[in-house]
C-alpha cells in the first residue's frame, strides 16, 4: 500500500463497500462486518496472552494455530459481509461448511480432553481464558449484527453458521485453557442455592 492511509472520503460519515458503493458508516452492513473485525481484534489480544501460556504448556500451540485459522476466516467473513449479495462473484472471499466442520472437530477434541459440564461457567480464570471469553461475547454481538443485516438483505448462510459455531469454539477454548493451565472451570453460584 503506497501513499497515506487517510483518504478523507469518510469524513462525512460514509464508507465504500467492496463493490465501490457508498453507505453510511452506521449501516447494518458496516455494523456487521465492523463487529466481525472487532471480534477478530479480541481474538488477536487473546492470542497475545495465550503465547505466554504456550511457553509453559506447549499443547496450547495447536489452539494458537486454530485461532490463526479463525482470524483468517473472520477476514473472509468480513469481506463477504462487505460485499452486497448482488455484487458477489467467484472472487468474493467465503467461508464454507468445511470451515465450520473444522471448528466442530476442535471443539470435540478439547471437550474430550477435559470433559463436559452441566453448570454455567463464569468468564474467568487465567488471563488467556478470560480474554477468550471476551472474544466470545464480541463474536456473539457480531452474530446479532449479522442477523440485523439478514433481516434487510441476503446474507451468506455459511457466514452465519461459522460465526455461530465460533462462539462455541471460543467458549470451549476458554475452558480448555483454564483446564490446561490448572485454573479449572469457575462455576456460577446463583444466589439462594
Amino acid at each position: 500500500m503506497s501513499g497515506p492511509i487517510y483518504t478523507r472520503r469518510g469524513d462525512a460519515g460514509e464508507t465504500s463497500l467492496a463493490d465501490g458503493s457508498r453507505v453510511h458508516k452506521n449501516s447494518a452492513r458496516v455494523e456487521a462486518y465492523g463487529t466481525v473485525d472487532e471480534a477478530n481484534s479480541a481474538i488477536g489480544l487473546a492470542r497475545a496472552a495465550l503465547s505466554h501460556a504456550v511457553a509453559v504448556h506447549p499443547v496450547l500451540a495447536e489452539l494458537d494455530w486454530t485461532l490463526t485459522f479463525v482470524q483468517n476466516r473472520l477476514f473472509d467473513c468480513a469481506s463477504n459481509l462487505a460485499t452486497p449479495a448482488d455484487a458477489a462473484s467467484d472472487r468474493t472471499p467465503r467461508v464454507t461448511a468445511d470451515d465450520t466442520a473444522a471448528l466442530e472437530r476442535v471443539i470435540d477434541e478439547m471437550t474430550a480432553a477435559m470433559g463436559e459440564i452441566d453448570h454455567f461457567v463464569l468468564p474467568a480464570g487465567c488471563e488467556p481464558a478470560a480474554r477468550l471469553h471476551v472474544a466470545r461475547t464480541v463474536i456473539r454481538r457480531a452474530e446479532r449484527r449479522i442477523l440485523d443485516l439478514a433481516d434487510a438483505e441476503p446474507v451468506d448462510s455459511d457466514v452465519l453458521a461459522f460465526v455461530n459455531r465460533l462462539s462455541d469454539l471460543l467458549f470451549t477454548a476458554a475452558r480448555y485453557v483454564n483446564h490446561t493451565c490448572g485454573a479449572g472451570d469457575v462455576f456460577w453460584e446463583p444466589r439462594g442455592r
